[in-house]
């Protein structure tokens, strides 16, 4: 697969073939080169390359290359890391950051409950741009310690989580929420597009942020807001993420009210089509599957919180039995309760095989190419991020392989996906710059963060009626 000399080393592309080599010489020095024991580039999807390095250098991966060809190049930096598995940054599709403030606030209630009766009374009451920069600050130092690189948010103040996000140099999909109804930081849906399209227009030369509409719910957003963001959105190219077919509740609703399920309602108004992200989809027919295929719709699967507030399970194997391309998100810490991808990664292999009474209908590699190129295929970034191929963004997390829990190592994805968690993740880069490293966050002080959200949860917990 990879041809070099020790001067000047020639690199394949794991996934190329031999009559279609495009050889690369390396810089005089480069910036990073980084030695785990396992390398998974996840395309093509299931090679595992052992004893091998990957070069980095001005931000972007420009060499995969046997360990002992590495020996006398000159870096600025050497990581040698005997016991890792490295992956592309992992990438969560959907989450309401700020959130992680409402953590454990009302468990175990259904999601309409959940919703009327105590997360949208204490976002009226408490949701301000403080709370949402706290919030976001605390969601990101969690993602980045889970292998977490780019994630993408739905919440209130966008503006705000995005200046969050680039001041923790973490890649970011921030889609500005619209309700007909008045929310935090806008009157209406016209207010909400109108600051949402400014923050698109402030960010769009950003390489980290990306910005995208953000409808909350058919049963939120009425036909003629719709249609003014899906004609937004062609004329953009602006994706458009939204919560779809959540619960069966919805679904029914839906067609009592209106004679269409919401998927047959949004193919009316134009909106199917490869740039909506669907979130949730658990309720799905033959008719929706088929929907869904037709019009190349990115369904992004959320499996813990489905499953703790009992909403539903998304059939994953019907999807991608039918070429959909699936990602996954662990939605906001009120509903999941962690942003742990890993974890989630393996809930959503067990929820698969379960449903589809089939062991082999998620297995390891094909749960990492939905926690990695799956999410930035949904998010419009796969030449960008998602894999480790020349050219791309360096997205990187490293795995210590080294515990008791993953001994032995037979299969090094295999582990990943069964034994591992957040607390095994040592080190990440964005763009090549390092995020964390030997399990310490580089860019972020957690101390102040965790201080302030342990004193607004008390104040929360106690109702008062002071603005934080």
């Amino acid at each position: 697969l990879i041809h070099c000399t020790p001067l000047q080393p020639k690199v394949i592309l794991p996934s190329m073939k031999q009559d279609e080599l495009d050889m690369t010489t390396l810089p005089d020095e480069l910036d990073l080169l980084i030695l785990p024991r396992w390398i998974v580039p996840v395309v093509p999807r299931g090679l595992v390359l052992e004893q091998h390095a990957i070069a980095v250098h001005q931000g972007r991966i420009i060499a995969l290359l046997p360990t002992d060809q590495t020996h006398e190049l000159n870096v600025r930096e050497r990581r040698e890391l005997p016991d890792h598995l490295l992956i592309p940054g992992l990438i969560n599709t959907h989450g309401h950051a700020a959130m992680s403030l409402f953590r454990g606030l009302a468990d175990d209630l259904p999601l309409m409950s959940w919703l009327t009766d105590h997360i949208w009374p204490a976002e009226g009451r408490w949701v301000n741009p403080d709370f949402v920069r706290l919030g976001t600050e605390l969601a990101i130092a969690e993602m980045l310690q889970g292998g977490t690189t780019c994630f993408a948010d739905m919440y209130f103040y966008p503006d705000i989580a995005a200046a969050a996000a680039m001041d923790a140099g973490i890649r970011a999909q921030l889609a500005f929420p619209v309700i007909d109804n008045p929310i935090p930081g806008a009157r209406d849906s016209a207010e909400g597009i109108a600051k949402g399209l400014k923050l698109h227009d402030e960010t769009r030369h950003n390489e980290l942020i990306s910005v995208a509409f953000g409808p909350h719910a058919p049963y939120t957003v009425g036909d003629e807001t719709l249609t003014r963001i899906r004609t937004l959105a062609d004329e953009l190219d602006l994706p458009i993420h939204m919560h779809i077919h959540e619960t069966a509740f919805e679904v029914e609703e839906a067609v009592r009210l209106t004679g269409m399920r919401p998927l047959q309602r949004l193919q009316q108004l134009g909106l199917l089509s490869p740039r909506l992200q669907a979130v949730h989809v658990t309720q799905v027919n033959d008719d929706d599957l088929r929907l869904l295929s037709e019009h190349g719709v990115q369904v992004i699967h959320c499996p813990e919180s489905n499953m703790k507030l009992a909403s539903g399970a998304m059939p994953v194997k019907r999807l991608l039995d039918q070429q959909i391309n699936v990602a996954l998100g662990t939605d906001g810490a009120a509903s999941n309760n962690d942003l742990d991808m890993l974890g989630e990664m393996r809930s959503a292999a067990f929820l698969a095989k379960l449903i589809a009474g089939d062991p082999t209908a998620l297995d390891a590699h094909a749960a990492l190419h939905m926690a990695t190129l799956a999410g930035a295929q949904a998010l419009g970034l796969a030449e960008e991020t998602g894999s480790l191929e020349i050219g791309k963004a360096a997205d990187l997390a490293a795995i210590d392989l080294s515990g008791l829990a993953q001994q032995p190592t037979y299969e090094p994805v295999s582990q990943l996906l069964y034994t591992c968690n957040a607390a095994q993740v040592s080190d990440v880069w964005v763009a090549g710059k390092q995020k964390l490293r030997a399990g310490k966050l580089c860019s972020l002080d957690i101390g102040p963060i965790l201080q302030q959200a342990s004193e607004l949860a008390t104040r929360i917990r106690k109702g008062d009626t002071h603005e934080s």
